[in-house]
């Protein structure tokens, strides 16, 4: 089977974010780390490749430094990876950001499945996958928790409000990956060396970490980045931290310290049981 996994590099969750002057992220100063939710798309991918057999080829859009989570990816077993950076794909909405994987998807060649996490912590949406699915004209199975392959299509369980819902699609199709999904198994040692290698050997890492620009996948750089995304951040401003403090009653009798618990208004007097 070919398998196709997006994957996305995001800021760190336990680090500040600035933001620039046009309400995106700056991504250049933020710490950054492979997004949460693609955790469980990878290990879908995975899974699927250990079953049925096939490759797994991991596809990420974003500037340079996102091969971390390319090298990530192979550490945990992938077999090959595209890296889609381009200058002008900056700003990029879900809409410009699900027509430029399109692209890399179809400059990537035929496939059978693509998991996509659930959504991205930076951007919260869930709508690349489902954009993406669309586009490519394929079913979409969304919020997938469980499934198996057999005759060609897959059957999944999809977490719905309330429950589960089972569905049947027919192959190829876009897998959206829900975080009750199985969790990412830890790297191999081989997956290790292997990004050992190619961090070392420049032209095996050329065959096996493509990077390519909206030029060579064959899209409309009007259609990318800022010029490409409708949705238009008008402001944004800091909430501030929610914090707290915490006092603890103990040591003394239990009407003391019912008695103390009143006396700082912590509980009101109408909620206590004679």
């Amino acid at each position: 089977m070919n398998i196709f996994v997006l994957i996305k590099q995001v800021p760190d969750q336990g680090a500040k974010a600035g933001i620039n002057p046009d309400g995106t992220i700056d991504r250049a100063r933020a710490k950054r780390m492979l997004n949460p939710f693609d955790r469980y798309a990878l290990e879908a991918a995975l899974f699927v490749r250990r079953l049925y057999g096939g490759t797994v080829t991991a596809i990420s859009m974003g500037p340079p430094p996102a091969v971390e989570v390319l090298y990530e990816a192979i550490a945990h077993g992938v077999d090959q990876a595209i890296l889609l950076s381009d200058r002008r794909l900056a700003a990029s909405d879900t809409l410009a950001t699900a027509y430029a994987l399109y692209c890399t998807v179809r400059y990537a060649g035929a496939f059978d499945l693509v998991f996509c996490g659930l959504q991205t912590t930076d951007g919260d949406t869930a709508q690349v996958g489902p954009q993406l699915a669309e586009r490519l004209q394929v079913p979409q199975i969304t919020y997938c928790e469980k499934f198996e392959i057999a005759q060609g299509a897959i059957v999944a369980r999809r977490v719905i409000e309330g429950g589960a819902q089972t569905v049947r699609c027919p192959l190829p199709a876009v897998v959206t990956v829900a975080n009750s999904a199985p969790r990412l198994a830890y790297k191999t040692l081989r997956g290790a060396r292997r990004v050992q290698q190619l961090q070392r050997d420049e032209a095996e890492r050329s065959r096996v970490i493509r990077t390519v620009n909206l030029d060579d996948i064959g899209a409309d750089p009007v259609r990318c980045g800022l010029k490409g995304s409708p949705t238009i951040v008008a402001a944004t401003e800091k909430v501030g931290e929610i914090g707290g403090n915490c006092t603890l009653y103990q040591g003394k009798p239990l009407q003391q310290l019912v008695d103390d618990l009143l006396a700082a208004q912590v509980i009101a007097p109408e909620l206590v049981k004679q």
